[in-house]
């Protein structure tokens, strides 16, 4: 059996794993998108390197874009297999890709407007929303911590990882030569308390492990601080300045967690008297998809449910639906808090809310999430003067702060408790993923420390042979 590594090899985006087994069946973990690198990643993404129409199967671990984002591409080239994955998961995907798709054809039109003015040929988005709607047709929902038999040789169980809505860890199971060969692919990690979902589960031991290490050099601040970092911003922000709070933020997952905690406040009585939008249509019918899956959901959740019927609304939020009433947040001029798409601020409606107010000493930008090295949101994280946004130069003004705690993934403790199921003596080769190199390697010196070896950090397109 081979698996190789055709994206998150030595970086966070773009994950692709493909295991050939020894009867030939193509079996490819996530089909992601690289993102963060500009026009870069349009080249990186139309090469997969691989032919997607001899891919037996996708089986998915969740459904952030970064590892589901090329499935209508591959559908675009052939693929007609099945993608597998959970319920959650699939019910995300019917709105993440195509307002993916979207995002493209807007930008390809811009970016053809460009061209054009320099005499070269338009260019085709990388798939289109008829893509996106077709490829839906292949997914197939399995319940968490069940069984699925592909065949009579392949079966897999998905188990939960708290990273997002329906997130698991790809427990695979593939006989060859009258063996069992375990392998486990954990997709993003979470973290052991998350405000909405449960807190990730313990999965079945492995022979071969393959692992996130997203923030395999990095540990979170205390967690108890995050509600009132929260808090505060908004107060002297919005209270005391009397500015305008944007939050970039991950349409699924990290928009419905701050919501949770803004609800909390409002029913506390914490929260100004001050008006919050939600700002990205893709959050706003994540959110009714949330709604629908209370199996996902912890303990304070559906305590808050029994008291509170909608822990996702209260009085002040507006949901924006259009785009008319996005651009009129342009205008308006009362101290607010603007919550919008994408979370590194590389495209959606977020950029121009960040470009109509960047240059306002009285605004504040709060960065709730990771945002890879070359991204927008990295950028101007860095305290550069001015940032350049839609070719135009705009000089920061803003307060710029951050909140790390609200990362969706664990950091390397986090990640360290979470293999903690798992006899490192009985894995026989550990695959670190998703993450910068030199936080690997960080990463793979923390995990011999507690009985890992044989740590590989693959190269993009690197081949191995696991038996």
């Amino acid at each position: 059996m081979k698996i190789q590594f055709f994206g998150a090899a030595r970086e966070v985006t773009g994950s692709k794993h493909l295991i050939t087994t020894e009867d030939g069946k193509r079996i490819l973990l996530d089909c992601g998108m690289f993102q963060g690198k500009g026009l870069e990643t349009d080249a990186m993404n139309r090469d997969l390197g691989f032919d997607p129409a001899t891919i037996d199967h996708i089986i998915l671990s969740h459904a952030h874009i970064d590892h589901s984002g090329l499935i209508p591409y591959a559908y675009k080239l052939g693929f007609r297999g099945s993608v597998i994955c959970t319920n959650a998961t699939r019910d995300l995907c019917s709105i993440m890709l195509a307002d993916s798709a979207h995002i493209q054809e807007l930008d390809v039109k811009w970016f053809n407007k460009k061209r054009a003015r320099q005499e070269l040929p338009p260019v085709a988005p990388i798939y289109d929303q008829t893509d996106a709607e077709k490829c839906m047709e292949l997914f197939i929902g399995v319940a968490r911590d069940r069984r699925f038999y592909i065949n009579d040789k392949i079966n897999v169980k998905f188990t939960n990882t708290g990273h997002l809505l329906g997130g698991s860890v790809v427990n695979l199971e593939i006989k060859e030569n009258g063996e069992k060969i375990h392998i486990a692919y954990t997709g993003d990690i979470g973290r052991p308390h998350n405000r909405i979902l449960r807190a990730p589960d313990p999965f079945p031991q492995c022979d071969y492990l393959i692992t996130e290490s997203t923030y395999g050099d990095r540990l979170h601040p205390a967690e108890h601080d995050t509600a009132n970092e929260l808090l505060r911003v908004i107060k002297e922000t919005c209270v005391e300045r009397g500015g305008k709070l944007i939050i970039p933020s991950f349409a699924i997952g990290r928009t419905q967690e701050i919501v949770y905690m803004l609800n909390k406040f409002y029913n506390e009585g914490k929260l100004p008297k001050i008006d919050i939008y939600v700002d990205s249509p893709l959050a706003v019918n994540a959110t009714d998809i949330y709604r629908l899956h209370p199996e996902c959901m912890n303990e304070d959740v559906k305590h808050t449910i029994a008291f509170d019927p909608d822990p996702f609304g209260f009085n002040g939020l507006h949901y924006i639906k259009n785009v008319e009433e996005s651009k009129k947040l342009n205008d308006y001029q009362k101290p607010c808090v603007i919550i919008s798409a994408s979370g590194m601020m590389e495209a959606g409606r977020i950029k121009h809310h960040v470009a109509n107010n960047i240059e306002d000493e009285r605004n504040t930008i709060l960065i709730v999430g990771y945002c890879t090295p070359s991204s927008l949101g990295a950028r101007i994280q860095t305290g550069v003067k001015e940032i350049s946004i839609f070719g135009e130069k705009h000089p920061i003004k803003a307060h710029i702060e951050k909140i790390e705690s609200l990362s969706g993934h664990g950091d390397y403790n986090e990640m360290k408790e979470f293999l903690g199921c798992q006899d490192p003596q009985k894995i026989r080769k550990t695959f670190l993923v998703h993450g910068e190199f030199q936080t690997q390697e960080f990463y793979a010196k923390e995990l011999e420390k507690i009985g890992f070896h044989d740590i590989e950090i693959p190269e993009k397109g690197e081949p191995f042979v696991i038996h």
